[in-house]
């Protein structure tokens, strides 16, 4: 399994905008869904194309597509703010839905809600959250998107820590890891340090 920290000055700057406190959720949601688009140049870079003709407006030529289907998995709530921007990008693709909550007192996840789509077992499968803080949310959907039957994962993240990056590590030793920052710590309360913030709360502005 491999960590990439996707280190490019367009996502630094968007980035930070998106750590101020002061920054809205209209400027949050649209700087967070156009790093996802940014990022999913570097997810996608692997992916399997299959090569068919086409026809310019001079002559016939081979060009290439997507040869697997695609499924975006964001974790509810917040993974749903990453979703459009990959979206735009690959517009064929599938999104399931995995809901998960945070007990306050363990840090532990509980699912309350999970939409699988077809043919997952055949697909190129992204799960999407924001953040990897202790990594149990995390570890938790892609467990449920493997008993669906999901076999080439990826998780795509935009601030992460390394605990979290370790649990995964631990817990799917085959899935790829992709970020935009690696911040330095956890706090008492299980929030990345410096963070941005509840991610889900910024997005929605429901505080």
């Amino acid at each position: 399994m491999a960590l990439t920290v996707i280190d490019h000055p367009l996502i630094k700057d968007k980035l930070t905008r998106m750590r101020k406190s002061d920054t809205s959720s209209k400027d949050f949601r649209e700087n967070l869904n156009e790093i996802g688009q940014l990022m999913a140049y570097e997810v996608f870079r692997d992916v399997p194309l299959k090569e068919i003709e086409i026809e310019t407006p001079v002559s016939k030529t081979q060009g290439y597509t997507i040869d697997v289907p695609v499924v975006l998995i964001p974790i509810i709530r917040a993974g749903l703010g990453m979703t459009e921007g990959i979206q735009r990008l690959v517009p064929t693709s599938r999104i399931a839905h995995i809901g998960l909550y945070r007990d306050e007192e363990t840090l532990e996840p509980h699912q309350y809600y999970a939409k699988a789509t077809k043919d997952i077992d055949k697909s190129y499968v992204l799960v999407v959250d924001p953040m990897l803080a202790t990594g149990g949310s995390c570890s938790k959907a892609i467990s449920i998107a493997k008993e669906w039957g999901a076999k080439n994962i990826k998780f795509v993240c935009l601030v992460s820590v390394q605990e979290g990056v370790d649990r995964i590590q631990k817990d799917h030793p085959d899935v790829d890891i992709y970020t935009a920052a690696l911040d330095p710590i956890l706090n008492e309360d299980g929030y990345i340090v410096p963070g941005l913030g509840d991610a889900g709360d910024r997005i929605f502005g429901t505080k």
